[in-house]
């Protein structure tokens, strides 16, 4: 896989001092050795990018703007992975981007950055950032008591940008003007080693923006790399600072953790670092005391991987659903055993419960919470296959994902496997099939169902004084 990668990590490259010499320029400090790797010395190809990237870089290029591609689409090319995101860095303001594109505009306040869109593919485009100066404004750079980073949009040079990136690994940049990479820290020998590295001091930096851990999980699952010892230390001491980040944030860094094809070995990740008790802390709980119910979100967790890797849709609502599944059920016991409620009214309340209480730490937008309400309730519906029941449950929209999550449940050891080898069976049969099973099990499960006395006629249509009489 890195076999283009070997062969001009023996050589030296150009130091960031080589560099500006020969540009006639003084060497300027800097805390990186900058190495520049040409073209016929680095695997990666303009086939490799997407035509949008192109398109974005090469009208900077057009404008006089400095144009790179950075990070993680640089490093995924270089390990032989298909980039699915492509990000440009530039010395072009944000404002100035806009310009260029009519199909731009600018998002975010904390980090303002420029989004361009051709149809459903986004080109995110950042403008150079340096570190923050004691006198810059307010309004362009300020940190919280504790360290967090509440805005930082102080510009500076590539060499300055290349500080700010969070891992060795993602400061790396594709020159479009030469098609050379510009390797900062070190970056392309970590990925030899398989190794996450953070730039700086890793407390500091975690300090600055405590979702950097979630990453350096993230990217340690995805590319089955190892985190470096001295940016690994500070992960569990520190996971609590994930509380100072808004709940609708940690609900996109959780899509980006589970979404990626490696959901089960991000989980197990999330659980040693103690990351897990913060992005949902009931359900950590929940498998804590009851260790047996991680079974099935790890059945789960496998379903999704299996999903992306044969480029299937998933959805971000049966995902939660399972996450959460050990807590409804909790929920679920406590309002039917001990508040006394019917089974159907304690499923809505225990789902009601659980997702208001998962908003305070990971936000679930509506989209999201009401098809995994109907996934948790529909474990109760499809108990009920008497009569016309069994056809307008397996009718509704959201039957197949209930009856997939029902399979989990029995494969993880849920005491359901009847249940679900009776659905199974439902849906594999033909029309006269079907009838004969919803028989079956009327047959078997219904109790005789006493008759009705039909009313008199008579006394029905009798005209209303005359009833009151014989009343």
């Amino acid at each position: 896989m890195l076999k283009g990668i070997h062969s001009f990590l023996k050589r030296p490259g150009k130091t960031i001092k080589q560099l500006l010499k020969s540009n006639g320029s003084e060497p300027q400090s800097s805390p990186f050795e900058l190495r520049i790797v040409s073209r016929d010395e680095h695997p990666l190809s303009r086939s490799n990018v997407s035509d949008s990237a192109l398109k974005v870089l090469y009208r900077l290029k057009k404008a006089n703007y400095d144009a790179f591609l950075v990070g993680g689409c640089v490093r995924d090319a270089l390990l032989g992975l298909h980039p699915k995101d492509f990000d440009v860095a530039t010395n072009a303001t944000p404002e100035q981007v806009k310009s260029l594109f009519h199909n731009a505009r600018i998002i975010g306040r904390r980090f303002r950055i420029v989004h361009v869109r051709y149809g459903r593919e986004v080109i995110e485009v950042t403008t150079f950032r340096a570190p923050p100066a004691e006198d810059s404004a307010k309004s362009l750079a300020s940190q919280s008591e504790h360290g967090l980073l509440l805005r930082d949009n102080v510009y500076g040079t590539i060499n300055e940008d290349a500080v700010r990136r969070d891992f060795t690994i993602n400061a790396l940049y594709y020159n479009i003007a030469d098609f050379a990479i510009y390797d900062y820290a070190d970056g392309i020998r970590d990925i030899q080693h398989r190794c996450i590295r953070m730039i700086g001091d890793p407390e500091t930096r975690y300090r600055e923006d405590p979702v950097r851990m979630l990453r350096a999980v993230r990217f340690a699952a995805k590319l089955d790399f190892n985190i470096e010892p001295v940016t690994e230390a500070p992960i569990r001491p520190m996971a609590s600072l994930l509380r100072q980040i808004p709940a609708a944030r940690l609900f996109e860094e959780v899509l980006k953790l589970f979404l990626s094809g490696q959901s089960v070995q991000t989980f197990l990740l999330l659980k040693e670092y103690r990351l897990l008790e913060q992005l949902f802390p009931y359900a950590a709980e929940q498998l804590q005391s009851q260790p047996h119910k991680e079974q099935f979100i790890i059945k789960a967790l496998e379903s999704t991987d299996l999903r992306v890797a044969e480029d299937k849709p998933v959805t971000p609502a049966f995902l939660f659903a399972a996450l959460l599944w050990p807590v409804v059920q909790k929920a679920f016991v406590e309002l039917t055993q001990k508040g006394g409620l019917p089974p159907v009214p304690a499923m809505q309340q225990a789902g009601q419960q659980v997702l208001a209480a998962q908003s305070d730490f990971t936000s679930i937008p509506k989209r999201f919470s009401q098809p995994m309400r109907e996934i948790w309730e529909f474990q109760l519906r499809l108990e009920r296959r008497q009569g016309k029941r069994a056809f307008q449950t397996a009718e509704h929209p959201r039957f197949r994902a209930a009856y997939d999550f029902l399979v989990l449940r029995a494969e993880s050891g849920e005491k359901v496997q009847p249940l679900a080898d009776w659905w199974t069976a439902y849906q594999e049969s033909n029309h006269s099939g079907k009838r004969s099973l919803v028989l079956d099990d009327v047959e078997i499960n219904s109790e005789p169902v006493k008759k009705r006395r039909k009313r008199s006629r008579y006394r029905n249509n009798k005209p209303q004084h005359d009833r009151n009489i014989h009343e």
